[in-house]
C-alpha cells in the first residue's frame, strides 16, 4: 500500500483512498475522516433533560412508537429529533442497518442469536435485543467476511 501526504496551504483539504474493496481499513479510515468533518454526538432528549450522546456510547438508534430513539449503553432511551434516513447518512460507518427501523453500533452487538421461528436477533451490550432482517443479515454476513 501506498501513502501519500501533500501539505499546501492554499489548497482544499480532503481525503483520497484508492483500495480495490472495502475492508476494515478503508472503514476505520472513513470513521476517522468523518470524526474530524463533522459532528460526533447526537443530541438525546429524555423526560426533563437533553443529553450529548456520543456516536461510541450509542448502543442502537430506532423507532419505537413511531419515534426515533437512541439507546446507550444502560439501557436508557432518549428521543432523537433527525429521522433515521438522515441519521444514516450522518453516522459511522460502523453504524449498520439491521432491520427497517433500527441502525445498530456493531461495536457494541454482543453476539447474534438464532430464533426459535428461523430469525436472527441481535443481542446488545445492554441487553436489549432486536430481529434482524433477512436481506440485512445477508449484507452483515457480508460485511464480516470481508467481501
Amino acid at each position: 500500500m501506498k501513502y501519500k501526504l501533500v501539505i499546501d496551504k492554499g489548497a482544499e483539504e480532503g481525503v483520497v483512498v484508492t483500495a480495490r474493496a472495502p475492508s476494515s481499513l478503508t472503514r476505520q479510515i472513513e470513521d476517522l475522516v468523518r470524526s474530524f468533518s463533522g459532528p460526533d454526538h447526537l443530541l438525546g432528549f429524555r423526560e426533563d433533560e437533553m443529553r450529548k450522546l456520543a456516536f461510541g456510547d450509542i448502543e442502537c438508534i430506532t423507532v419505537l412508537d413511531r419515534k426515533v430513539m437512541a439507546l446507550d449503553a444502560q439501557g436508557r432511551r432518549y428521543r432523537i429529533q433527525e429521522r433515521l434516513r438522515d441519521l444514516e447518512q450522518l453516522l459511522p460507518t460502523y453504524f449498520i442497518r439491521i432491520n427497517k427501523s433500527t441502525l445498530a453500533n456493531e461495536h457494541r452487538i454482543l453476539r447474534f442469536d438464532a430464533a426459535f421461528s428461523g430469525g436472527v436477533d441481535a443481542v446488545f451490550q445492554c441487553g436489549y435485543r432486536d430481529y434482524v432482517s433477512r436481506r440485512c443479515f445477508a449484507e452483515i454476513r457480508r460485511r464480516y467476511e470481508g467481501k
